[in-house]
């Protein structure tokens, strides 16, 4: 690691912990040069899947289109955004455990809807109607009573 004082390209580490949620590794480092000392943060690089789209057409995984379904879809709605935060999370470790170069958008889709039924029903229901393409009262109840059997 080269010091980003003096740019001498031998340092040594002098502190090594775990940061965030255990997914990054912080290292306080010591230039032998200039005696500087300075922080760095390592952590996995993992390649997300592609995503292909109902039209054909293919995509890098896209987290804030994610986060804005969930934001919109629970939009005045009780949950937390810890909530929100975790249940995007469940779905990226979906993502990565696929092994898959890439997925189909529908099968995101489908997640989502399980997350947003086990947070809120009404998020659920709003979501459905947008992402199942609800075309008349009849498929809302449908939805509604499928939701209430369960």
């Amino acid at each position: 690691m080269h010091c980003p004082f003096c740019k001498a390209p031998d340092t040594r580490v002098v502190d090594s912990r775990l940061g965030g949620d255990g997914d990054q590794v912080r290292r306080r480092r010591e230039c032998v040069e200039c005696n500087e000392r300075f922080t760095t943060y390592e952590t996995a690089e993992l390649n997300l899947p592609r995503i292909i789209k109902q039209d054909g057409t293919r995509q890098t995984y896209d987290e804030s289109k994610l986060r804005s379904g969930f934001t919109k879809a629970l939009e005045k709605r009780p949950v937390s955004v810890d909530k929100i935060e975790e249940s995007i999370s469940h779905i990226k470790h979906k993502l990565l455990s696929q092994g898959e170069r890439e997925v189909n958008a529908r099968t995101i889709g489908d997640w989502v809807m399980e997350e947003l039924q086990a947070l809120d029903h009404v998020a659920y229901i709003r979501f459905a109607s947008v992402y199942l393409s609800f075309e008349d009262v009849d498929a809302f109840r449908k939805t509604i009573e499928k939701l209430e059997q369960q």
